[in-house]
């Protein structure tokens, strides 16, 4: 048998567990990913939205532009159609930027945005490939293809794993001190620690079919759109644009009491784009599967931790299945890099749960309810829509405006970008203002301890994100303001703390000191140092522990 050793192992290479061993390596901790496919095996055809959070954290890592010249072309347009059928009438469209002008675009409901890195529109058959090279070719980074976890046990001081060579040679056995899980919705690793999912098993059931069709752009009578749905009272789904030229990916509702073998999966797709039997279709694909609202109970089980899919599973209303994994490892990734380093306490790690599965709770239901408003608008489309004339041109224009209104929030979802913060938390110093509300389509960025640091430009094209670096920074908007002792305080537990001096005056930043987290959080603020700067920097560090007893008490704590 062979032996390996690291500091952190990660089960699964796909998007979520490839982000944390680049954010793992940035830190200058070594990781070992170890994934079933083999190298440049795609995966299947889903995840067709890259969140504008998610590509902050891709500017941070160096792979953005990497990801954001990839996937449609460059002028295609990311808009979302609403039409009888993909060939039929058009009933509404959400205007998103295309490539070419997503740094540049005003005017659309996603544009105005406080971000240097707007959404971006890839499917994850182009998406995992650039984030695969970037990790391989990052020092601190080791992946093993063809390699399955099989078995793990914990002791006092790590974990040991076996994984099985998938090609036929010796198993391994893998020394780590901690492991993530990263590892799908059917994971391994969530059984292992004997985490149940709990929610809501069944919410509707769609058939997924990844098709090309190199005649349909030149059929859709008006401008191309990444995702179209069709609206019709035969057959109603929703399609995206893969490769912007002739393939496709289509999801097709299931109706009540239907099953998927009670369908005709070619017919519906021809009644789906409204084409005849003649129309060229090749199937390259097809997966049926669940839609669901299903959580871990635990996301823990001491050194090993779930992330993305094998921690919770719902319906991908806003793309917040593989954005929502990437935010959960980036939250856990920079407390490893601390206890590893060995500024953070161990104690840091329970902060995990107690910020991400709250934060969790939220997107689950947003994407909930999301999808139940858009089964109950498929359910009564009149029959009429179809119909020339003032009655049908009526029934066109509600129904337009419906899913508009419906769709608007999940496609252009600001609110769940930036708008979601992190309370009650252990590792965060309240000072009792409470957070502003968001929507799944609005939010008001705010310095509130626990929201996400407001972003801001520094000069023509330099953003805040880009000076904050790996680790904690105190940004500083008076620089007559003697910030000694916290940084003392720092050196003297040995935690990295950077001061950044900012000139310009933001009306965002209505304090003078803000503290930033290595995960773009505020983790302290005021307009004066703090009284007792060692006990903020042990707060920040996981060496004070917090007994929150309701989710507005913020207060209660006892110094380990």
């Amino acid at each position: 048998m062979r032996h390996m050793a690291t500091r952190v192992l990660i089960a699964g290479g796909g998007p979520v567990g490839l982000t944390v061993a680049m954010d793992l390596a940035w830190r200058g901790i070594s990781v070992l990913v170890i994934e079933s496919r083999a190298p440049g095996e795609p995966p299947s055809v889903k995840c067709n939205h890259v969140s504008a959070r998610t590509m902050e954290i891709f500017r941070r890592l160096g792979v953005v532009q990497a990801v954001r010249n990839t996937g449609l072309p460059a002028d295609y347009p990311n808009d979302i159609a609403f039409r009888t059928t993909t060939t039929g009438i058009e009933l509404s469209r959400i205007p998103i930027p295309c490539r070419a002008d997503r740094y540049t675009a005003t005017g659309g409901p996603d544009t105005w945005w406080p971000t240097p890195e707007p959404p971006h529109r890839i499917n994850q058959i182009f998406l995992e490939p650039v984030l695969f090279a970037h990790a391989k070719s990052m020092s601190g980074i080791r992946i093993l293809n063809r390699t399955q976890l099989i078995d793990f046990t914990q002791h006092e001081t790590g974990v040991t794993a076996i994984a099985a060579d998938l090609d036929g040679g010796e198993n391994l056995t893998i020394a780590a001190d901690y492991m993530i899980g990263a590892d799908g919705a059917h994971s391994m690793v969530r059984r292992k620690i004997g985490a149940s999912l709990t929610g809501d098993p069944m919410l509707e059931q769609r058939q997924s079919t990844y098709f090309r069709a190199p005649d349909l752009l030149g059929a859709t009578p008006t401008k191309p759109a990444w995702a179209n749905t069709s609206l019709n009272p035969r057959r109603s789904a929703n399609m995206f644009a893969i490769d912007g030229r002739e393939t496709w990916l289509v999801h097709n509702y299931m109706r009540p009491n239907e099953t998927f073998d009670s369908v005709d999966r070619e017919h519906c797709i021809r009644t789906i784009l409204g084409v005849g039997p003649s129309f060229p279709i090749e199937i390259l694909a097809k997966e049926d599967w669940t839609a669901r609202r299903m959580i871990a109970d635990r996301f823990r089980d001491r050194r090993v931790f779930l992330c993305g899919d094998a921690a919770h599973i719902w319906v991908p209303n806003a793309g917040y299945g593989m954005n929502a994994g990437i935010a959960d490892s980036m939250n856990l990734s920079w407390m490893l890099a601390g206890v590893l380093k060995g500024w953070a306490s161990p104690a840091i790690l329970d902060s995990y749960e107690f910020e991400r599965m709250p934060i969790t709770e939220q997107v689950s239901h947003y994407a909930m309810d999301t999808s139940s408003a858009l089964a109950k608008q498929r359910g009564v489309v009149p029959d009429n829509i179809e119909d020339p004339g003032p009655e049908g041109d009526a029934a066109r224009a509600r129904v337009g405006q419906e899913a508009y209104d419906i769709n608007v929030g999940q496609f252009c979802c600001g609110g769940l970008n930036f708008g979601s913060f992190y309370e009650n938390s252990p590792i965060i110093a309240y000072d009792g203002e409470s957070a502003p509300g968001y929507t799944i389509y609005d939010f008001t960025p705010s310095t509130v301890p626990g929201c996400r640091t407001p972003h801001i430009w520094l000069g023509e094209g330099i953003s805040l994100y880009d000076a904050l670096g790996p680790d904690f920074t105190l940004l500083r908007f008076d620089p007559n303001l003697d910030v000694g002792g916290m940084l003392r305080a720092a050196a003297l537990r040995g935690v990295p703390l950077s001061v950044l001096d900012i000139k310009t005056t933001e009306p965002v930043y209505a304090e003078k000191l803000v503290l930033s987290r290595p995960d773009q959080h505020v983790g302290w603020r005021g307009n004066a140092p703090p009284a007792d700067p060692l006990g903020l920097i042990d707060r920040i560090r996981g060496a004070v522990h917090v007994r929150p007893t309701a989710p507005n008490d913020k207060k209660m704590f006892a110094t380990l």
